[in-house]
């Protein structure tokens, strides 16, 4: 397990429910990620992915970071913005992804986005290595991008693409079925209505896609299961939201990661579990950086060395930026 560097929660943000509502607050600020150039990547069942990149100032292209957001998130999604920001000071060229109908993907995908698509992940690799073949690439996931990510590194087994240089995770649900479980408990039930709401909202922004695949629902869903049995397990072609959560996620794959990989999560995570990670067998490709406080996608710092409270993003780009 690699040392991490230590994290000292802001007095005012002691606890996970807090760390996690602080960070959300914290990240209703947006940043200047400066101009960003867009990509459009085809996918073999007709849908596009919107992809955005930043360059660093200067003619050479060196190391790359990939982005991929989280549950209801985009590119400009703040965390996106503000790592892409530091990454971009630090000489890294970034590129933020667009889930499928995401964002500016908003339009271009008949089918919703689920956390089983890390098809779609590799066909954002395969697109940056050529453009640039001769460069090495960090893919970086968030909360469900997370998860994503280590499935995607865990189906390229031995075969890792010769630019995939690293992946990350940050607080990834590697078990879908006990974050629903989760998620679930009465402790965490403001999150499972928030998220089923955000969903429901964007579900009915796009309709077409509800409608063109006769699926029917019925009534707004008050829970993610609700949500996942209504609409992404019949569109996703699962029978079930148990179907879906058996077959999408990440931990069955996490033996078979061959490239150097960094989870970092929080025992105090309200949305995700941390038994399925401290649980898995050891994989020396993998490097579990654990922390006792930091909720989900918090990590505010009170006293800390960075250059600022977002704990987070400065392990991030310390991940990218090493050497390897």
């Amino acid at each position: 397990m690699r040392s991490v560097p230590s994290f000292q929660p802001h007095p005012f943000f002691r606890g996970g429910h807090a760390q996690t509502l602080a960070g959300w607050w914290h990240g209703r600020r947006r940043h200047a990620v400066g101009h960003a150039h867009s990509h459009l990547i085809a996918l073999p069942d007709g849908d596009r992915l919107a992809l955005h990149e930043n360059a660093p100032a200067g003619p050479e292209v060196g190391r790359m970071a990939l982005l991929v957001h989280g549950l209801g998130g985009c590119h400009q999604s703040a965390y996106m913005q503000r790592i892409a920001a530091r990454l971009t000071a630090r000489g890294v060229r970034t590129f933020r992804l667009d889930l499928r109908g995401c964002g500016a993907g908003f339009s271009l995908a008949r089918w919703p986005y689920h956390a089983g698509r890390s098809e779609d992940l590799a066909a954002a690799v395969r697109h940056i290595a050529d453009l640039y073949p001769e460069a090495p690439l960090s893919v970086v996931g968030f909360s469900l991008g997370g998860g994503m990510v280590l499935k995607m590194a865990g189906e390229f087994g031995p075969r890792v693409p010769s630019n995939l240089a690293s992946v990350m995770a940050v607080n990834p649900p590697v078990s879908l079925a006990a974050s629903s479980e989760h998620i679930a408990r009465p402790a965490a039930r403001y999150y499972d209505r928030y998220f089923a709401r955000l969903l429901w909202r964007q579900v009915q922004q796009r309709r077409h896609v509800v409608d063109r695949q006769d699926v029917a629902l019925p009534q707004p869903p008050r829970t993610l299961r609700e949500f996942d049995d209504l609409f992404t397990a019949p569109l996703g072609g699962f029978g079930s939201a148990s179907e879906y959560y058996q077959a999408a996620s990440a931990d069955a794959l996490l033996p078979e990661i061959r490239v150097p990989t960094c989870i970092l999560s929080s025992r105090d995570d309200p949305l995700i579990p941390i038994e399925p990670l401290v649980s898995l067998p050891r994989n020396p490709h993998v490097n579990l950086m654990l922390t006792e406080r930091g909720g989900h996608l918090g990590f505010i710092a009170g006293k800390t060395t960075d250059p600022d409270r977002c704990w987070m993003d400065w392990r991030v780009v310390d991940w990218i930026a090493q050497e390897r």
